[in-house]
């Protein structure tokens, strides 16, 4: 029997019943429902580009769709070395780290700006006062300026390009920002929102749903108003996967979810933007929730510890990177693999394990969509996939790499993270 054979059957006991829709990984439950004929125009916020095809919002980011704007820039992946307080920097076509340049403290993501033309390091310096944003100019591949910034753990931008979102995460608290400067422009105080982190933004770019990783929840923000409409704590699995590491891959064993509340990172709307996807590192899976009555409803369990989330080039599958282990610093060599999901099925149509162990985190899709590349957290290592067979290789890069991003991207603009464009 093949190691994805054992992992489709043990995936069948991993069913979440939570009393809403229950959904195993190979999608067991109702599929979502399908659009027929022509979809109603989307009616965006003022200065927000037109949403294009309503019934996929990322039409925009397929490969050919390349923008103007990034057509002299080199075509890299830059890697935030957070334990290493630098970026490499690594030439896709040779496997080779070409570059590597120091930074502020404790680098979290790199994030393309609203205008494509500046990729911004954010330096949240962990429990410190000395935060920063250094900006990188794609053209060159070099930094250029570093700008003082409270607490930049991610950095996102408002669908209208108005504002940079400065996530200051021990502050709880979203920092709207000039995209250009960086100068305070005003803020909303997230009090329930403990560890807030990764955010999506809804179609018609009205409110935006953040991930409260401490305090397992989420948060919905009206963008218009100002102001947080709610929050939502997130439902756990009775049955988890053991992050135990593994001498050599095998299916990771199942173990009792005695978690009584989640740990939620990364955030995807679905192509019609009905749906958000919410990776779960203590539940083991994505969530779905819905976005305007911001209920959970359904769950699909992935891997040990789901992290980061990527949709494919065509905007019908979604990559989960599982980072195989539930603790925030977790051993080299655990059980860490990616899984694929159908958008439309919400089903899983491919499991991928790291060879020998890993723990894939954050990344992009290449792009051509041939390569999903991962920064391997705990092992120190980059992870470039094969999005056709899953196939593994390896680049040595700095201590604790984060949040990398593929530059450049297909897309018109970008809503931040590493490299969320539309």
């Amino acid at each position: 029997m093949t190691i994805h054979r054992k992992i489709q059957l043990l995936g069948l006991a991993l069913v979440s019943v939570t009393g809403m829709l229950a959904l195993s990984p190979l999608g067991l439950g109702a599929a979502a429902p399908q659009a027929s004929g022509k979809l109603p125009a989307v009616s965006t916020v003022p200065g927000m580009p037109a949403v294009v095809d309503p019934g996929n919002l990322y039409s925009e980011t397929a490969s050919d769709r390349l923008s103007a704007t990034v057509k002299d820039d080199l075509e890299r992946i830059y890697v935030p070395n957070l334990r290493g307080n630098s970026v490499s920097v690594i030439d896709p076509n040779t496997l080779k780290v070409i570059d590597q340049f120091k930074v502020g403290r404790s680098p979290q993501h790199v994030v393309p700006s609203w205008d494509l033309r500046t990729l911004w390091v954010a330096n949240n310096a962990e429990r410190g006062n000395d935060g920063s944003l250094t900006a990188v100019d794609p053209r060159t591949g070099k930094p250029g300026k570093t700008v003082k910034v409270d607490d930049p753990y991610n950095l996102y931008f408002s669908p209208d390009g108005k504002s940079a979102i400065v996530v200051a995460e021990a502050r709880k608290r979203l920092d709207f920002r000039d995209p250009q400067t960086m100068e305070m422009q005003y803020s909303i105080s997230v009090p329930e929102c403990g560890g807030i982190n990764h955010a999506d933004f809804s179609m018609d770019g009205r409110y935006a749903i953040f991930t409260c990783e401490f305090q397992g929840t989420i948060a919905k923000v009206d963008l218009i108003e100002r102001k947080v409409m709610g929050y939502l704590k997130l439902q756990m699995p009775k049955i988890r996967f053991s992050d135990k590491p593994l001498s050599k891959f095998e299916p990771p064993a199942t173990e009792i979810c005695t978690a009584t509340k989640g740990m939620p990172q990364d955030i995807r709307i679905s192509p019609d933007g009905k749906r958000f996807f919410i990776a779960d590192m203590d539940a083991d899976g994505v969530h779905i929730v819905d976005g305007e009555s911001l209920k959970e409803i359904g769950f699909i369990t992935t891997g040990v510890a789901a992290h980061g989330l990527y949709p494919s080039r065509d905007g019908k599958l979604l990559y989960v990177a599982n980072r195989g282990s539930h603790k925030i610093h977790g051993p080299r060599g655990g059980p860490g693999s990616v899984t694929v999901i159908d958008f439309s099925a919400d089903k899983i149509v491919a499991q991928w394990p790291i060879p020998g162990g890993g723990s894939p985190d954050m990344g992009n899709v290449s792009v051509d969509g041939k390569w999903l590349w991962l920064s391997g957290r705990f092992d120190d290592v980059v992870y470039r996939i094969d999005t056709s067979s899953g196939a593994v290789s390896k680049i040595k890069v700095g201590m604790e790499p984060h949040g990398l991003t593929v530059w450049p991207q297909p897309g018109r603009y970008s809503v931040g993270h590493t490299g969320n464009l539309r």
